[in-house]
């Protein structure tokens, strides 16, 4: 579909530091939501650690157990358009905070929860909560930062999205050796309740008023067709594996992909009466995004699926402890972090290239590391450089990409973009655990031999590599996407902190007053 040629909405325009209240400035609010965003990402791998705690104490059955860990990222995953259309309607800034409530009152439920259902069922509850929190911290982001800011901004989100699932080993195996006051399992959760008590309380002082639009339309037919799409994708995915393969869950990736069509349709539907549809056909034709979001998904993904196993490997096949297992996850994830805070340093005429370059390292490199512990040999300080390498060329493409797939969105179609993109980077995570998972797992049967678990690490990241061979084909399609001067502009944009309208300008012959942004990000 054609982009249509619209004003900003209120909604979509980057708010100043003076609108903060009390005249607090972005880069508190920037920890603030990240402090958010930390949260829910260290709840997808905190229980793994906590995993046979939690069976021991309340006596759960192998499929209870797997309910406990997948609830939060069923309701997590099948929820986060949700969320991101209910901030655009009734305000970020208060989505955000009724996410972090419900966020927070729901790990104290967990915390003390009697039995296995409770458990069952405040996870979930988990999951609601986050997905409602989650979509708001890139809102949050694209609104109060502009251009050489902004990627800063976005290369703190990569970093956290980095350093979570890692950091969520190492806190959980701490609490759960610490075994305080003898709750074993329970401060993994209850130790969200004082952080969250605190960023609420902040939230109220420091995160500025950030309206939606009212007046917009809420697709609750493409609303509900996608939720369902997502669940019947992601439930067979999850707890697959652990129930053996039933027929049921075959039948509910057909069903879901029959809904993937049925959705496609209603919001065409939707489009052609009018309406406003929950992902406009005009967002998804915006040059280089498609191809930039899929190649993202498999970084993530890879990434995700690989922490997973990785952490496994360590902890079933090598006798590691789960806190020695996260220390040694530490530099894959430092090195994504740190790489996406400071790609932008590189050469400017490198930019362009960065992702697939850094792709081509990042493929053999996992590969690498699945070869040097294949014969079920220690994680020594040679896997340890690789696994550093390997995580800042992770960056060095993902960041690029990022920035790339959302400065060429048109501005008015720069929320729905974000939605987007967030909801692609938490599905990837959640899709690589699952799925990777499920590879890892089926070539392996625990209690194994340390030799076993690593062929069963060697599958899995060969695997990986071969899913990041296409996303750097996919990498190299966003490069040549759009016209040769949008293309230029990616050092400008960022080097020398100019917006997004003013690079176009530039491009275009037009004049953009000094200091105005568009919504949707710098090209890299």
């Amino acid at each position: 579909m054609p982009a249509a040629a619209a004003p900003v909405p209120a909604a979509a325009a980057p708010v100043p530091a003076a609108a903060a209240r009390g005249g607090s400035r972005p880069g508190p609010v920037l920890g603030l939501v990240l402090s958010g965003q930390f949260m829910a990402l260290l709840d997808v791998s905190v229980v793994n650690v906590a995993a046979p705690s939690v069976r021991s104490d309340l006596h759960a059955s192998g499929a209870a157990l797997q309910l406990v860990i997948a609830g939060y990222t069923i309701a997590y995953a099948v929820l986060l358009i949700t969320g991101a259309r209910l901030g655009a309607r009734y305000g970020y800034s208060r989505m955000f905070r009724h996410g972090l409530a419900g966020f927070t009152a729901a790990s104290l439920a967990c915390g003390l929860a009697p039995g296995t259902g409770w458990l069952i069922g405040f996870r979930v509850a988990q999951g609601v909560a986050a997905a409602v929190m989650v979509p708001q911290v890139m809102s949050v982001i694209q609104r109060l930062f502009t251009g050489a800011a902004r990627v800063r901004a976005l290369g703190l989100y990569s970093a956290v999205l980095a350093g979570g699932l890692a950091i969520g080993q190492v806190v959980g195996g701490l609490l759960v050796s610490a075994d305080l006051f003898g709750t074993g399992w329970r401060p993994v959760f209850l130790v969200n309740v004082p952080l969250g008590l605190v960023l609420l309380a902040a939230s109220r002082r420091l995160l500025p008023a950030l309206p939606g639009d009212a007046g917009r339309g809420f697709d609750l037919p493409g609303l509900l067709t996608l939720a369902a799409a997502l669940g019947l994708l992601v439930v067979p995915l999850v707890l697959g594996h652990e129930l053996g393969r039933p027929g049921w869950g075959w039948a509910m990736l057909a069903g879901s992909a029959a809904l993937f069509a049925v959705f496609a349709a209603v919001e065409r539907r939707v489009a052609a009466r009018g309406g406003q549809p929950l992902i406009a056909g005009r967002v998804l034709g915006a040059p280089g995004l498609l191809p930039a979001a899929g190649s993202i998904f498999l970084i993530m993904a890879g990434f995700a699926g690989f922490m997973f196993a990785f952490a496994l490997h360590q902890q079933a096949g090598l006798g590691n402890s789960a806190l020695r297992a996260g220390l040694l996850s530490v530099p894959v994830s430092v090195g994504f972090g740190a790489a996406s805070l400071l790609w932008q340093r590189t050469p400017r005429r490198l930019h362009r290239l960065l992702p697939v370059l850094g792709l081509a390292v990042v493929a053999p490199g996992y590969v690498l590391v699945g070869l040097l512990l294949g014969g079920g040999g220690p994680v020594g300080p040679v896997v340890q450089t690789v696994l550093a390498v390997t995580g800042v060329a992770a960056g060095c493409a993902y960041s690029p990409l990022f920035a790339r797939a959302l400065g060429r969105v048109d501005p008015a179609d720069a929320a729905d973009a974000s939605g987007v993109m967030v909801t692609v980077l938490q599905l990837g995570q959640v899709i690589g655990v699952t799925l990777l998972g499920t590879v890892f797992l089926g070539a392996v049967s625990y209690p194994a031999s340390s030799a076993a678990s690593g062929r069963a690490l060697l599958v899995t990241t060969a695997v990986i590599g071969g899913a990041l061979v296409v996303a750097a084909g996919l990498a190299g399609v966003t490069g040549r996407a759009g016209n040769a001067g949008r293309a230029g502009l990616a050092g400008s944009a960022v080097v020398e902190g100019r917006t997004v309208a003013e690079g176009r300008a530039a491009v275009e012959g037009s004049a953009v007053p000094r200091g105005r942004d568009v919504p949707g990000g710098p090209v890299e």
